[in-house]
């Protein structure tokens, strides 16, 4: 946490320009190959105007550049700034595949972009109002979104999803009862919301302004139970999750680098927990991939790895746990659905790192995309 803590620093105004190839490519729609089927998408992020980049993934799971465009609304910046991870959250880009929606948060304009996913293009759908200040992660299940609006009191509001995008639900918003400002202190931020795997329960963690992981239960018209049970987590600073096939909660817990399982019961509160720490420096962003976890310590500059036993132990890939070393600041992680393949931001660097996924779960890197911003924030893929 010292180390996360040491990288704080104010990020200058203005935005950094995409260069080399990607800075000569319009932001008309003008992407690759419209049929392409797999591809991975990369939020900007970028305070003068948040783009999505957009990539072709081959069959060898490298990526080549197909297009840029514009999501209609700003990036944003968490108080005071850290140098690595400027949303300070995990889920701010998702694609949906039942809608075939590609869904972005603009975390400076308090608003939410949908595109339709034809390949390796899009189409801008719809750009709403987040319903609070700071949107910072997004969830979908069937029909329904639920975005975490990290600044002020938090805010969680619900949407109806069609292929058209987004639209509010009347009276499904909540708060969190927290006290942030707008934009958040990064450390005191809300990390990620998130359904269970059923879709009966929303959860959101609640980081350091009380080291909570908050659920609340989902009602069959969208709407949420008017207060969540707040559970305290196992180890402080819960960041984000993930689920395993037992539906178990697995979450990076970052004061101590940990992941923790618990059992999610019907009444909202979390049981049976059961940690492990992989020794690095502040553990954030969690990727299933199969049988495996891989975590982004964005204060080590590595990536780890975890099995989860039957029972909801983790253990560490490995005698370290260590499956890679990164370029600076790694943060959020995405997995296309054939699961062969991870993709790593790094905040610092403004880069993508390529990783095949073997059979044991380490990784063998496989290419490094470079050319994007600082402060870039958001992955996700087909």
């Amino acid at each position: 946490m010292k180390r996360l803590i040491a990288r704080v620093l104010v990020i200058a105004a203005g935005a950094t320009a995409l260069v080399g190839v990607q800075s000569a490519q319009a932001d008309d729609g003008s992407g690759g190959n419209g049929n392409k089927a797999s591809a991975v998408f990369v939020q900007t992020n970028e305070p003068s105007g948040n783009r999505i980049v957009v990539y072709d993934r081959g069959a060898d799971g490298q990526l080549t550049f197909a297009g840029t465009y514009a999501t209609g609304g700003n990036g944003g910046v968490a108080a005071p700034g850290t140098e690595s991870d400027h949303l300070a959250s995990q889920g701010s880009l998702v694609y949906d595949s039942g809608h075939k929606l590609l869904i972005a948060v603009n975390a400076g304009s308090d608003t939410v972009s949908s595109f339709r996913v034809q390949g390796d293009r899009l189409g801008l759908r719809s750009v709403v109002s987040s319903g609070g200040q700071f949107p910072a992660s997004v969830t979908v299940h069937d029909n329904v979104a639920y975005v975490l609006n990290s600044g002020g009191t938090g805010i969680v509001q619900g949407f109806r999803v069609d292929a058209n995008g987004l639209r509010p639900i009347p009276g499904s918003a909540r708060s969190l009862g927290l006290a942030n400002t707008d934009p958040p202190f990064f450390l005191t931020s809300p990390g990620q919301v998130g359904f269970t795997p059923d879709g009966k329960q929303l959860i959101v963690t609640t980081k350091a302004s009380g080291s909570a992981i908050d659920v609340f239960q989902v009602g069959p018209d969208g709407t949420l139970s008017a207060t969540p049970v707040q559970n305290p987590s196992a180890t402080p600073v819960p960041f984000a999750f993930t689920f395993t096939p037992s539906q178990r909660l697995a979450d990076g817990e970052a004061a101590i680098s940990a992941v923790t399982t618990y059992a999610v019961e019907s009444d909202g509160t979390l049981s049976d927990p059961k940690s492990l720490s992989d020794n690095q420096a502040a553990l954030c962003w969690i990727q299933r991939v199969d049988d495996f976890y891989y975590v982004a310590n964005t204060g080590s500059d590595t990536l780890s790895g975890y099995r989860i036993g039957a029972s909801g132990q983790p253990t560490l890939i490995g005698a370290t746990g260590i499956v890679a070393v990164t370029e600076p600041g790694p943060i959020d992680l995405t997995s296309p659905s054939d699961g062969h393949f991870l993709y790593g931001e790094t905040g610092i660097s403004g880069t993508v790192d390529e990783y095949r996924v073997n059979e044991d779960g380490t990784l063998t890197k496989i290419g490094v995309v470079t050319g994007l911003p600082p402060g870039l924030e958001g992955i996700a893929a087909t």
